[in-house]
């Protein structure tokens, strides 16, 4: 199983929040900055259509924005597999 990526920037409240629900959920994820980061900006718009940040990818599920539910259906989902 593969650690959810984040694509985020640093001034992000959205991706802090993200960042903070998925530690507190004790889950491991990797973080791409896109502000600093041009492969991990061209590599998240081509994947979400989106420029916004957070854009989160759990397993092959692109997750816009902070979504609480949709996230912790996809972890949950991500349990039981």
């Amino acid at each position: 199983m593969a650690k959810p990526v984040i694509y985020s920037t640093p001034s992000c409240v959205y991706c802090k929040m993200t960042k903070a629900f998925l530690e507190e959920k004790g889950v491991e994820f990797e973080e791409k900055d896109v502000a600093s980061d041009e492969e991990a900006r061209k590599e998240m718009i081509e994947m979400s259509g989106q420029m916004g940040v957070p854009v989160t990818v759990i397993d092959d599920n692109v997750v816009i924005g902070f979504d609480k539910g949709t996230l912790e259906m996809l972890l949950e989902k991500k349990d039981e597999i």
